[in-house]
């Protein structure tokens, strides 16, 4: 009850400083029984230096991936892309001639995604570089719930190994959940396997 008590204090908090009420809806109790599935490629892996590049997401519904409903928006950079950064997304400079400025690409996500839950693999990074942008645009970080898959992963597999080292590396993830690799390294792509991954992981019906 105290950790309910306190998420709704936090979650009230939160939408004080919401600075435009065009955005409210992101506080309302989701009733469309989608869960959104998302992934972001970077310059980097520190948020506080490094930007987006690319967000991806996906819809899943009654236990479906909605991949007719996927949203994919790249998104322009104030800095010079690394060579090494670029051999993991493989988002070169000319990728981004036609990317939207990070405001219109930020707002057009928070649109597709609602107050729906987010789900992913190693969500706490990617809500990071999102809050990096909504936090000085609009004064509140993303408030819906977060479901991490690597978290559901561990806990089903440390009742099989429970003095193990276990590996939650994506691709191991991905072999022992049968989820085919779809090779090609974007946003897009990984929010769909992460989603295939949350499926089989959970099997019984989402609530």
């Amino acid at each position: 009850m105290f950790y309910s008590y306190l998420e709704k204090w936090k979650k009230n908090r939160n939408f004080s400083k919401l600075k435009e009420k065009r955005f409210s809806y992101l506080f309302d109790k989701d009733t469309s029984g989608e869960y959104i599935v998302f992934d972001t490629e970077t310059t980097g892996l520190n948020p506080k230096v490094d930007e987006i590049l690319s967000i991806g997401a996906v819809k899943i519904k009654d236990n479906k991936i909605l991949t007719s409903q996927t949203f994919e928006v790249y998104v322009k950079n104030s800095k010079e892309i690394s060579s090494k950064s670029i051999q993991i997304h493989r988002i070169r400079p000319c990728d981004l001639q036609n990317a939207k400025n990070s405001k219109e690409a930020i707002e057009d996500f928070l649109k597709f995604i609602g107050s729906r839950p987010l789900i992913g693999y190693y969500l706490e990074f990617d809500v990071s570089m999102i809050n990096k942008y909504i936090k000085p645009l609009f004064g509140i970080t993303l408030p819906n719930k977060m479901i991490e898959v690597s978290e559901i992963y561990f806990e089903k597999t440390i009742t099989l190994i429970p003095q193990g080292n276990i590996d939650l590396r994506f691709d191991t993830i991905l072999q022992n959940c049968k989820v085919p690799n779809m090779g090609a390294h974007n946003a897009v792509n990984d929010a769909i396997m992460t989603a295939m991954i949350y499926l089989t992981l959970t099997k019984e019906k989402l609530k």
